[in-house]
């Protein structure tokens, strides 16, 4: 069974920068494409980035494209989202999911996934 465990959230101001982890239990690491969605009250969950198992082609969401980045250290089984210029409207809770060999944008193509860790922006 995969393990996804996340970390890194809290409280940070407009402008500013917080590095989300995502720690996985899943062997070899490097078969999985891992990805970031966000989820606010009421709404669906939402793609944020996503990146191979090998760590190539990062894809971003428009709306974080430019001030954030996804990256992997496979040695380590971490993935990690390095969030900047954080504006309010990134506020919501942050998951981490994992998918065999192919990326994906759609929530649902996604088996395994984190408990969240939560990020406020305040203005």
């Amino acid at each position: 069974q995969v393990q996804l465990k996340e970390s890194g959230g809290g409280l940070v101001q407009d402008g500013g920068s917080l590095r989300l982890s995502c720690e996985a239990s899943v062997r070899p690491f490097n078969n999985y494409a891992m990805a970031w969605f966000r989820q606010t009250p009421g709404k669906e969950r939402e793609f944020v980035a996503s990146v191979r198992g090998n760590g190539a082609t990062p894809d971003y969401a428009d709306s974080v494209k430019g001030r954030f980045a996804i990256s992997r250290v496979n040695a380590g089984n971490t993935m990690y989202l390095h969030m900047n210029s954080l504006k309010p409207e990134d506020t919501a809770r942050y998951y981490c999911a994992a998918r065999f060999l192919s990326p994906s944008k759609v929530a649902s193509a996604y088996l395994n996934w984190g408990q969240g860790t939560q990020v406020t922006v305040t203005s």
